[in-house]
């Protein structure tokens, strides 16, 4: 069953009032899209997010409007990106070598393997191996927004750590073995990228911003933090075989 549909009016006022919205969902996914995708064309794909989430927002959920937009705002960008068929099969097959790579080594490690072991296990040098990471770096290894369960509805890392409305029992019990997983990956990252990740995602710092604050170029930051997604999604991965 559908959710109900706003009256005209609130939709209306729910777009306006949440414009701004806009323009701050855009500056935060510009260093996660590739370089052909303008400004405007984020911009008009956010536009069509808010007034979708406008549209199919279910107040009774217990979540925010502007949460619901800002999710609805980002699969529009994601999808407009995928229109553009900008995800190569040369980049499919670095982000897969990448992945499969950490996989062989963390399961033979029993730990996440650092940037000179996978330079090594992929047989190329520590700058070869950071070139690859600035690469794939606008291919989204994985987001801490994007849902574990790939559904609409579905947890998602920052959920952890979020708490945005009346869990039930069975939810609580999903958010502390989340939480659990979410702590341990963190604590497998290396400082710098522990640091990249919390500037980024809770302090919301441009990459810009991330670089000036612990004194590394942009282009460091953005393989620091391709590093840091990649190990999240491995974690993942292995936490999924192991269930």
């Amino acid at each position: 069953m559908y959710p109900p549909v706003p009256p005209l009016d609130n939709r209306s006022e729910m777009i306006r009032d949440n414009l701004p919205l806009i323009e701050l969902v855009v500056q935060r996914m510009v260093s996660q899209v590739p370089s052909f995708m303008t400004k405007d064309d984020m911009t008009s794909a956010a536009m069509i997010g808010l007034t979708d989430a406008a549209k199919r927002f279910d107040s009774s959920k217990g979540v925010k409007f502007k949460t619901f937009a800002e999710y609805r705002m980002r699969g529009a960008i994601l999808d407009e990106m995928r229109k553009l068929d900008w995800f190569s099969r040369t980049m499919r097959e670095k982000q897969n070598q990448l992945t499969q790579t950490m996989l062989g080594l963390e399961r033979r490690l029993g730990r996440s393997p650092n940037e000179e072991e996978m330079a090594q296990a992929m047989n190329i040098t520590l700058d070869e191996y950071q070139s690859i990471l600035s690469q794939v770096s606008h291919l989204g290894c994985v987001s801490l927004h994007e849902t574990l369960d790939h559904s609409e509805e579905g947890r998602n890392f920052l959920d952890a750590l979020e708490d945005i409305g009346g869990p039930t029992p069975t939810d609580i019990i999903e958010q502390e073995e989340l939480t659990y997983l979410l702590a341990e990956i963190l604590e497998e990252l290396s400082e710098k990228e522990r640091l990249v990740i919390a500037l980024y995602y809770y302090e919301e710092l441009t990459q810009k911003e991330i670089a000036e604050v612990i004194s590394v170029s942009e282009g460091r930051v953005s393989q620091l933090h391709s590093q840091a997604l990649l190990k999240l999604r491995v974690k993942l991965l292995n936490s999924d075989v192991m269930d």
